[in-house]
């Protein structure tokens, strides 16, 4: 598959970055700034984003393709290796690389959008125009389970006693 994101768009780019760390940050950033949760896109070993702010355009690329399940709903997610969307306040439209698990089938989503007077809820729309609608809570960043936690009185993780 051919990228969307062309030596042109990466040249309008208002931001641009590398690296895993840096994009995790700027696309969290991005996403509290448009109003939606940031746990959305838990893509994985980034290797580089952009957003051309003029436009939307936002691009978001990794090693390899990730799944993520969102626990609170049990919802299956495939992440592309690039995930292409534009963005405005409370909306991702023409999204790309992204697809949900549907009982046995993947289903591409195109629009992600907050209910519009605010009631809490996150719409998935596919580019056949089905929907889904979950609460926001569902894809807030979750605290990283399984590690160990520090004991009282104590700020080493336990496993380090």
């Amino acid at each position: 598959m051919s990228s969307l994101v062309t030596d042109e768009i990466k040249a309008k780019a208002s931001e641009f970055y590398r690296g895993d760390d840096m994009c995790q940050e700027k696309s969290k950033l991005l996403l509290k700034e448009i109003g939606l949760p940031t746990g959305l896109l838990p893509l994985q070993d980034m290797e580089e984003c952009g957003y051309v702010r003029e436009t939307g355009f936002v691009w978001l690329k990794q090693k390899k393709k990730t799944e993520h399940k969102f626990k609170k709903i049990g919802k299956l997610v495939s992440y592309a290796p690039e995930v292409t969307a534009y963005v405005e306040t409370g909306k991702i439209k023409k999204l790309t690389g992204v697809k949900a698990k549907e009982l046995l089938i993947w289903i591409p989503l195109s629009d992600i959008y907050l209910d519009d007077p605010p009631t809490g809820k996150l719409t998935f729309q596919t580019p056949a125009g089905l929907f889904r609608t979950f609460p926001t809570s569902a894809f807030e960043l979750e605290e990283k389970e399984g590690l160990p936690q520090a004991k009282e009185g104590n700020n080493r993780p336990a496993l380090w006693k």
